[in-house]
C-alpha cells in the first residue's frame, strides 16, 4: 500500500511538471530560438529577475506605510500579595486581571521620510528593471557568441573535409600510379602519412564543434544537449565599409544601455537617502486611538461580562516627537549618504569609460577583422591558383610530393583565416549595432 501511494505521488509530480520547460530539439535553432530560451531558463536572468520581484515588494511596502499601523492586545494577569484592584486602589490578598485593547497609530509628519522613502523605492526597482535588462543583454550577447564560434567550427570542419578529399585522391592515384610502377612504395607511404595526419585534423575540428555545441548548450540551461544543433544561416559580408566611429556609437549607446541607466537610477536614489538621513532633524507627529476593557477578580459585587461592559475605555492621541540630540549620530548619517553619492557618482563615470571601452574595442576588431577578411580573401584566391598549378604539376611530376603538401597547408591556412576573419567582422558589426540600440542577430 506505501509503496502505491508513492508511485502515484510520483506520477503527480511528472503530470504538473509544465510541457513547456522541455526544449523542442526536433529541429536546428536560429539564434533568436537561442536567445529567447535563454531569457527564460539561463540562472543569472532568473537570479536577477527573483531581484526585480523583490524591489516590487520592498515599493509595495513603503507605500503602504502611510496607513494606520492597528493591533489587538489581550491580556491575563494574576497578583498575590498586594495589589491594584478595579476601583484602582490597593489590597491585600490574590487577584488576577483581564484586559483586551486595540489601538491604532498613524504617522502624520515626518520629516518627509516616508515620501523620500517611497520616491527610494520606486528608483531601486528601475534600477533593478535596468540590471535585469543588463542581465538578459549579456546573455544575448554571449550567446551570439557562442552561436557564432560554432559557425566558425563548421566552417573549419568543412576545411578539413575538402582537406581529406584532396589527400585521399592522391592516395588513390598513387596507389594507381604504384600498381603501374610509376611511383615508389615510399611515396605511397609519404601520402598516406599526409592524409592520416589530415583525418587528426579532421578529429579535432569534429571535437572543437562538439566543444563549442556543449558550451552552448549549458549557457542556455538546456537539460540535455543531446540531439542539439543550429541553423548555419547564409553569410556574406557587404563590399561597402561603413562603421560609425567610436564617438558615434558611443553618443547612441550611452541613452540606451541598461547598465547605464541602471547607475543613473542609483545615483538618483542617494538625493533622496540623503534627504531621508535629513528628515530624522525634524520633528515627527503622529495620531493615535484605541478602546480597552478589563475585568478583575477583586473588584466587588460586579461579575465578568458586567465589569467588562463598565471599564470600556476610548482614547485619541497627538504625539510630537522633537529630536534634540542624537550624540551626532543623525550628521554622520547625512555625512555617509553624501559619501555614498559620491561613490555612485564614481561608479556611474566607470560605467561610462567601461562602454566607451568596450565600443572602442568592438570597432578596432571589426576593422581589424575586415581588413584580415579583404586580405584573407586574396590570399586564399591566390594560394587556391598556386595550390591548383602545383597539383598540376605534381600529377606530371614536374612537383615534389613537399611542393604539394606545402601548397596544400598554405590554401588550407589561408582558407581558415578567411573563415574566421568572416565570422569575426559579422560578429563585431552586429555587436557595434545592438551597442546602439539594434537587434542582435546575423
Amino acid at each position: 500500500m506505501k509503496a502505491l501511494v508513492i508511485a502515484l505521488a510520483v506520477l503527480a509530480f511528472q503530470q504538473q511538471e509544465p510541457v513547456d520547460s522541455l526544449p523542442d530539439l526536433s529541429h536546428p535553432w536560429t539564434l533568436p530560438e537561442c536567445i529567447d530560451w535563454a531569457m527564460d531558463h539561463n540562472l543569472n536572468v532568473v537570479r536577477q529577475a527573483a531581484t526585480l520581484e523583490s524591489q516590487e515588494i520592498d515599493l509595495n511596502t513603503a507605500q503602504n506605510s502611510w496607513l494606520p499601523g492597528v493591533s489587538a492586545q489581550a491580556s491575563q494577569n494574576f497578583s498575590f500579595g498586594r495589589g491594584i484592584g478595579g476601583n484602582n486602589t490597593y489590597d491585600y490578598g490574590n487577584s488576577q486581571t483581564t484586559g483586551f485593547n486595540i489601538g491604532a497609530n498613524m504617522n502624520l509628519f515626518d520629516g518627509m521620510e516616508t515620501p523620500n522613502r517611497i520616491q527610494l523605492a520606486k528608483l531601486n526597482l528601475e534600477a533593478a528593471t535596468a540590471d535585469l535588462e543588463k542581465a538578459r543583454d549579456d546573455i544575448r550577447v554571449a550567446v551570439a557568441q557562442a552561436y557564432v564560434q560554432i559557425l566558425y567550427n563548421y566552417e573549419i570542419l568543412d576545411v578539413a573535409r575538402e582537406q581529406i578529399r584532396i589527400d585521399s585522391l592522391q592516395v588513390e592515384r598513387l596507389e594507381g600510379l604504384f600498381a603501374t610502377g610509376r611511383a615508389s612504395a615510399a611515396e605511397v607511404s609519404q601520402q598516406r602519412a599526409s592524409a592520416a595526419q589530415s583525418r587528426v585534423t579532421l578529429i579535432q575540428a569534429e571535437n572543437n564543434l562538439r566543444s563549442s555545441i556543449l558550451d552552448l548548450s549549458q549557457l542556455l540551461e538546456l537539460p540535455s544537449w543531446d540531439g542539439f544543433s543550429i541553423v548555419r544561416p547564409a553569410q556574406s559580408v557587404p563590399d561597402d565599409l561603413f562603421i560609425a566611429t567610436p564617438d558615434e556609437i558611443y553618443a547612441d549607446a550611452v541613452s540606451v544601455r541598461p547598465s547605464i541607466q541602471a547607475e543613473e537610477i542609483r545615483l538618483q536614489g542617494t538625493e533622496s537617502s540623503i534627504r531621508i538621513a535629513q528628515a530624522q532633524l525634524y520633528p515627527t507627529l503622529s495620531l493615535s486611538g484605541g478602546m480597552g476593557t478589563n475585568y478583575y477578580s477583586n473588584y466587588g459585587g460586579q461579575g465578568f461580562w458586567d465589569q467588562l461592559s463598565n471599564n470600556f475605555s476610548q482614547y485619541v492621541g497627538l504625539t510630537l516627537n522633537i529630536p534634540i540630540f542624537s550624540r551626532f549620530a543623525v550628521r554622520n548619517q547625512v555625512r555617509q549618504a553624501r559619501l555614498q553619492q559620491d561613490i555612485q557618482q564614481t561608479a556611474l563615470q566607470q560605467a561610462r569609460q567601461q562602454l566607451y571601452k568596450e565600443i572602442q574595442q568592438a570597432w578596432n576588431a571589426a576593422i581589424a577583422a575586415r581588413a584580415k577578411y579583404d586580405a584573407s580573401q586574396q590570399a586564399a584566391d591566390a594560394a587556391r591558383s598556386a595550390f591548383e598549378l602545383v597539383q598540376a604539376k605534381y600529377e606530371n611530376g614536374k612537383a615534389t610530393m613537399t611542393e604539394f603538401n606545402e601548397s596544400r597547408n598554405q590554401l588550407m591556412k589561408t582558407l581558415s583565416d578567411s573563415v574566421q576573419a568572416t565570422y569575426e567582422y559579422l560578429f563585431q558589426t552586429r555587436l557595434l549595432e545592438f551597442y546602439r540600440g539594434g537587434e542582435l542577430n546575423l
